[in-house]
């Protein structure tokens, strides 16, 4: 395959460099970048970008998988200048996941024209890139880029002589993971606590500084000017299941070849894991796996041949999420890992909620005492309790239910791993600590 057959084919990285370093503006242009953001303003009114988008059955990439197109069309008409905002959730903390970070430093400025086209859609003239400050290097790359675009226009007043003008900023978060969830998101961006945020209003309606505002993540965004230049039927025929596209998908873990690859939507695990990622270490064996991120149920062996998207593995019990997959392997204790996720969502809580704040940490003091050797059998019906009082609608937003996801499957299908550990009063393991 050439290498503008496959650009077409990996929209979202192959037009990336060999060395590993950003598209300067103009390698971008050559590309064809900003070609969607300047059709739009001459040819395309905001309703047609929404519905461009909404045809071409774009999911949001961040976990939850809301129609993209649907998600804009919330937002109310026009109210005057400066009214609705568009901000990018560049926040990425969710242990195991690392590709907007890729998209991010490798093609800063597919982001960019990605959230003036979402601007244009909605009618917003402020934008905000939400940044995990933890990503130096990732603020350099679109600080630079940043400033290239306004140099050009492509930014700033009256983009291509349309009359649409859009600021876009620069925010670094203050590094919590309850950033993530885009409420928390908003009132960090106003320089307030992070915390969830009663819903509803929904952001669409009532967002930043009270106004409304469309929060999308990073590989959301990136997918919009493919889908505005090429086509809302080229973007579903790029796809292997009902979501247009393609994904990028991640493994980390014992693997020979951990990392991040583009594939149509709807590849199966098993494709991923032993093509892409080469299959397990010698020596280890496939246990378990997290195919979303930290926060998804465990899947197993007998899982592999299922499509990564999000209806498959909605119906297998597990959620695509980020579609990073987190590799369990027979050498791993289940409990210790289990409790350094935990020991994770449990720090990262806001602490706004009793089942957050409490349920938690009393999860992580169970698991310990497991880990130690100084577990009771009835402990483990305990966090299964736990893990059903974390589950959705119990809490404020989805930081908890994104915990019990791994703790209920992995006391599930581990039952006798944290068995063992009770009955022989150590870690089988030797991962006592």
């Amino acid at each position: 395959m050439d290498k503008k057959n496959q650009g077409k084919q990996k929209p979202l990285t192959g037009s990336f460099r060999t060395d590993g370093q950003p598209l300067e503006l103009g390698e971008y242009e050559k590309t064809g970048g900003y070609e969607a953001l300047r059709n739009a303003l001459k040819s395309m009114s905001p309703k047609d970008v929404q519905e461009e988008v909404k045809a071409s059955n774009l999911r949001g990439r961040g976990g939850a998988g809301f129609p993209t197109g649907q998600k804009w069309s919330f937002v109310p008409a026009a109210e005057g200048p400066l009214s609705r905002y568009v901000v990018a959730n560049a926040d990425e903390m969710e242990p195991g996941t690392f590709k907007d970070r890729i998209l991010m430093e490798n093609s800063p400025h597919m982001l960019i024209e990605g959230m003036a086209l979402a601007a244009y859609a909605v009618g917003a003239q402020q934008a905000y890139i939400f940044l995990r400050g933890e990503y130096v290097r990732s603020s350099r790359v679109i600080a630079k880029a940043l400033a290239q675009a306004y140099e050009k226009n492509y930014l700033g007043e009256n983009i291509f002589g349309s009359g649409f003008s859009l600021q876009m900023h620069l925010h670094l978060s203050a590094g919590r993971y309850i950033c993530g969830e885009e409420t928390g998101l908003l009132n960090s961006l106003e320089g307030k606590r992070a915390i969830p945020r009663v819903k509803p209003p929904y952001p669409q309606v009532s967002g930043f500084m009270g106004r409304p505002t469309v929060v999308n993540n990073v590989e959301t965004l990136c997918n919009v000017p493919h889908i505005i230049r090429n086509g809302a039927e080229w973007f579903k025929d790029l796809s292997l299941s009902e979501g247009g596209g393609t994904k990028l998908y991640g493994v980390s873990g014992r693997v020979k070849r951990p990392g991040a690859w583009e594939l149509p939507m709807g590849t199966t695990i098993r494709e991923i894991l032993e093509e892409h990622a080469g299959g397990m270490l010698e020596g280890y064996r496939l246990r378990g796996l997290l195919p979303g991120g930290a926060s998804t149920e465990f899947l197993l062996e007998e899982h592999l041949d299922m499509p990564m998207d999000f209806d498959s593995l909605q119906e297998a019990g597990s959620r695509m999420g980020t579609g990073t997959m987190v590799i369990m392997d027979d050498r791993t204790c289940p409990v210790g890992m289990q409790l350094s996720l935990q020991t994770f969502f449990a720090r990262e809580s806001c602490g706004w909620c009793t089942p957050c704040r409490e349920g938690l940490p009393w999860v992580v003091h169970m698991l310990n005492a497991i880990e130690e050797g100084q577990g009771e059998m009835e402990d483990i019906d305990l966090l299964l309790e736990q893990a059903r009082l974390l589950a959705p609608g119990h809490t404020f937003c989805a930081l908890a239910p994104g915990a019990a996801e791994p703790l209920g499957s992995g006391v599930k299908y581990f039952r006798e791993d944290f068995e063992r550990h009770i009955s022989e009063k150590r870690c089988p393991w030797g991962q006592n600590r």
